[in-house]
């Protein structure tokens, strides 16, 4: 009896071996993320994209165990780089970090008769991390102390200045025209390849205004290059107490530039999970918060489900800004 228990017990533990064995390979599989992850800035370096994916890189690669390498891939206000990521292979390794502009760029060639690089439904949100207002900016040597004094020289002659731009219907574009609008003035778009060139064009005399994520802005508004006028937001920021919102200075508008990751909509859902779960854990470090408020971004982690919503309205709002705008050749 002992040596037929005996033999039982070792044809269990061998089966038990071959089980084990034979799972080992797929749970290997099911690792994720098997290799560095690439998260991609639609953005040329020194805007908003940038700045945000260069903060979330380190939390979220110790929070993966895997390299997170921030590669740029600029044109057409974002449109180019987003496309790219709709399209990539949905292993969750290629993540967009998109401004606020991916949600109405299709809607914008539509707009303009041309065929979009990729639709929305292409991609899924994955987590939101900073909402910003723009900044309205003109060079200190500029005749225009106010948004007052900025829109009654426009409505004097209209069209005839100029503001450079990140590209057609990016944030820096459509925080312009959304002003322009409830102001009734026309301005005339300069557009540039991203953010930090259009803010250049302002410093280089190029343009006379322009508007810029706070990130961006503080550094050349304590330098005393530039002056802020105005900021697109609902209440006024706190590092810049004395400059007042669109709707205080009289014009009922409102903009944000938000920062937000993306993967292909095809990604598996245990993927997208992994993603989430990572993403939130990097966002609750205190490295990630810390490094937010030494950029002076307004840190606004919001999970998939909120964020969709949140990007939905967003859109909803942006798009009758686009149809307003109309056809941009």
């Amino acid at each position: 009896m002992k040596r037929l228990c005996l033999i039982h017990a070792t044809r269990r533990a061998a089966l038990l071996l071959v089980l084990t064995a034979c799972a080992a390979p797929t749970l290997a599989q099911d690792a994720f993320p098997s290799g560095p992850i690439t998260l991609l800035v639609p953005n040329p370096p020194g805007g908003a994209s940038d700045i945000n994916a260069r903060i979330l890189a380190d939390p979220w690669s110790s929070v993966l165990k895997q390299p997170v390498v921030v590669v740029h891939k600029p044109g057409m206000g974002g449109a180019i780089g987003a496309a790219q990521v709709a399209k990539a292979k949905p292993d969750g390794l290629t993540v967009l970090m998109a401004l606020s502009s991916v949600v109405v760029a299709p809607e914008a060639e539509k707009v303009s008769g041309r065929k979009p690089l990729y639709e929305l439904e292409q991609l899924e949100p994955i987590a939101l991390l900073s909402s910003d207002p723009m900044v309205v900016l003109v060079r200190s040597d500029s005749p225009w102390r106010t948004l007052a004094d900025l829109v009654k020289a426009a409505k004097e002659k209209p069209g005839a200045i100029n503001y450079s731009s990140s590209g057609n219907f990016g944030p820096i574009h459509l925080s312009v025209e959304m002003l322009a609008h409830q102001a009734g003035i026309k301005l005339t778009q300069v557009p540039f390849n991203g953010g930090g060139p259009s803010l250049l064009a302002l410093l280089g005399g190029q343009v006379e205004l322009t508007t810029a994520a706070p990130a961006v802005a503080l550094a050349q508004i304590q330098s005393g290059k530039v002056r802020p006028l105005a900021t697109s937001g609902a209440k006024r920021l706190p590092m810049l107490p004395d400059v007042p919102t669109y709707r205080e200075a009289g014009f009922d508008a409102e903009y944000h530039i938000w920062a937000g990751l993306y993967v292909p909509a095809s990604t598996p859902p245990a993927v997208i999970q992994a993603l989430r779960d990572s993403v939130g854990k990097a966002a609750r470090s205190a490295s990630m918060s810390q490094a937010m408020q030494k950029q002076s971004i307004i840190f606004d982690y919001r999970d998939a489900p909120d964020f969709a919503r949140f990007a939905e309205e967003d859109r909803v709002r942006m798009t009758r800004v686009v149809r307003a705008i109309g056809k941009i050749d």
